[in-house]
């Protein structure tokens, strides 16, 4: 399977910023492990950060016209304010995207229980730290019948 991880604003900072909320792990503990499951399953993994909101939705529409077999996303705060993401995962319907959060957004403040892009999403793993990810690849795998 051919999957794009696409991790948005202050996600880079993981183990950095708020370790009680996020773990002290870094974003490079966090990539190695994607890679290694991807490694294990056989599957190619496209590994992508930014903080700008477009690049993110540049990045969904890629991967729709690249090929690949589905999207795991953590928007970060973007899942709580952007239209433009949602509106992006909407539209490359039917493939799927699984959107993943370190956190547990409904234990916290009241508006990171607002996801924009959720109700286009295949499933949401929240609250699981790093094995979200591996968990949202898992998921995509066994909607494709992988």
């Amino acid at each position: 399977m051919k999957f794009m991880v696409i991790n948005g604003p202050n996600l880079n900072m993981v183990g950095i910023r708020e370790p009680s909320v996020y773990g002290k792990k870094t974003y490079g503990e966090l990539l190695k492990m994607i890679r290694e499951e991807a490694a294990r399953q056989n599957d190619e993994v496209t590994l992508l950060q930014s903080n700008h909101e477009g690049d993110l939705v540049d990045w969904i529409q890629r991967a729709y016209f690249d090929g690949y077999d589905g999207i795991v996303i953590n928007p970060g705060g973007y899942t709580h304010t952007s239209v433009a993401i949602a509106d992006a995962v909407k539209a490359i319907a039917p493939l799927p995207v699984v959107e993943v959060h370190i956190s547990d957004v409904e234990k916290r403040e009241e508006f990171r229980k607002i996801s924009y892009l959720r109700p286009y999403c295949l499933a949401t793993f929240a609250g699981y730290g790093f094995d979200g990810y591996l968990m949202a690849m898992r998921r995509i795998r066994e909607h494709s019948g992988a």
